[in-house]
């Protein structure tokens, strides 16, 4: 944990999500495994830029995943359900930084900083923002 994600709460993000952990989630130690965080942050993720009543995207364009760095900071028990919290950090041309973490029980239990990249499925390259899409994006940096 650093000084930017000390104190985190889900209340400090756009975007909130939940999942609900299974017991295959968890390894030999009892903890729900490293590797399900990455799952979580897509949860994070797809809920807030996929979201129907909301569209982002028009038809023929998606987001590719560029970065995902996880910070694992306390483990994830099972039973139980986690938060996830989802924020725009930086727009750019083509490009979205987001802050995300995880929560079970309201403690920080991990964060991450997601890069996405704004992607034409006809063309297979990135495709720059629209100023609608940029102004949504960026109103996605306050808390929700």
């Amino acid at each position: 944990m650093n000084d930017e994600t000390k104190g985190l709460r889900l209340e400090d993000f756009a975007g909130q999500a939940y999942d609900k952990l299974r017991y295959g989630d968890t390894d030999r130690q009892g903890h729900v495994n490293n590797a399900v965080f990455a799952t979580f942050m897509e949860t994070g993720r797809v809920e807030l830029i996929y979201n129907p009543a909301d569209p982002l995207l028009e038809d023929g364009f998606s987001f590719v995943l560029a970065k995902l760095d996880i910070d694992y900071i306390a483990e994830v028990l099972w039973p139980g359900t986690v938060e996830i919290g989802t924020r725009v950090t930086r727009v750019g041309r083509s490009s979205v930084t987001m802050q995300q973490a995880v929560f079970q029980n309201g403690k920080l239990c991990a964060s991450a900083e997601t890069v996405v990249v704004h992607f034409d499925q006809a063309t297979r390259k990135s495709h720059v923002f629209s100023d609608g899409q940029r102004a949504k994006l960026e109103g996605w940096m306050q808390a929700g």
